[in-house]
């Protein structure tokens, strides 16, 4: 067999790898337009890390429907994670633009500018690395959540399995772990504190009342008002 008839076969089998891994993305995807997913890598990830410290540790996480979760929790995180959700199909545009030019000053990814879509797509399926191969997976399976669920089923499964502290997934758990109360019952104030946590939540469950995360849960609460939610 010649040199290039070799590389050929590898590329061919590469390439089919390749497609056989997005068709086993997408078939998830359809799978969980209907069920909810039991859990997600980054879940799967950070039970790993607890239990390297502690062999019965677990997850904090409870799986609630959309009609469950607190109005004032929905319109917070749209006010502050992504305020374009219901108009965009998966990207904000503008807002990668931005983020791209924040990470061009840094000379590294500090910024994503992720929507709702793409930073459910990450938590799904991805690790928590940052790299621009991880981006370009992470667009492929957002528009493929884009392409299968509407904009409730992406949100409900979004308030249900973001991380919002040490082992605590999902709006359930965070109400309770912060809170003492249900998904149902949180209020403005409340929820806008939650809301301002997503960005790092093991270090705001460490540190509740930083002077940064104070000043920013104000500022969603106030636009908390001008927020569309499905």
């Amino acid at each position: 067999m010649t040199f290039s008839r070799l590389i050929g076969r590898i590329l061919l089998v590469l390439f089919t790898v390749f497609v056989l891994y997005q068709l086993w993305l997408f078939a998830h995807v359809v799978w969980w337009k209907y069920y909810n997913p039991s859990g997600t890598a980054f879940m799967t990830q950070q039970r790993d890390v607890l239990q390297q410290k502690d062999a019965e540790a677990d997850l904090q996480h409870q799986w609630v429907p959309y009609d469950q979760i607190s109005p004032s929790l929905k319109r917070a995180l749209v006010a502050s994670e992504d305020a374009k959700f219901l108009a965009h199909e998966g990207f904000d545009w503008e807002g990668m633009q931005t983020a791209w030019e924040k990470n061009m000053k840094k000379g590294r990814i500090a910024a994503g500018g992720s929507t709702i879509s793409q930073q459910l797509a990450k938590n799904l399926f991805l690790s928590g690395q940052r790299s621009y191969l991880r981006k370009l997976e992470e667009a492929a399976i957002t528009l493929m959540l884009e392409a299968v669920m509407d904009k409730r089923r992406i949100f409900e499964i979004y308030l249900n399995v973001i991380e919002w502290g040490n082992g605590v997934f999902g709006a359930e758990a965070a109400a309770r772990h912060y809170f003492n109360t249900s998904a149902a019952k949180l209020g403005a104030a409340q929820s806008a504190k939650l809301a301002a946590m997503v960005p790092n939540p093991r270090y705001y469950d460490k540190n509740r009342n930083a002077r940064g995360l104070v000043r920013k849960a104000a500022i969603i609460e106030r636009r908390m008002r001008y927020a569309d939610i499905p």
